[in-house]
């Protein structure tokens, strides 16, 4: 069974960590709207661009994506 991008990116949460990909993972975890089921780039994407005030970059979205796409597969 293949994880969602929000099942896999709670992995790479550490409150303590300073990778950009574990902040974004522990920002999202406090996101209640955040499209959890999704496996969808676009989708996730767009929620991200529109919503997520805690990310500073899509660089690191696209970075975690990559990180999500290398574990699936």
């Amino acid at each position: 069974m293949r994880l969602s991008f929000y099942q896999y990116l709670m992995t790479q949460k550490n409150p303590s960590g300073a990778d950009e990909v574990e902040q974004f993972a522990n920002n999202a975890a406090l996101d209640q709207a955040f499209p959890k089921q999704s496996q969808d780039f676009e989708e996730i994407s767009h929620y991200l661009e529109e919503n997520a005030m805690y990310l500073p970059s899509m660089t690191i979205f696209d970075t975690a994506w990559q990180r999500y796409l290398s574990k699936m597969n």
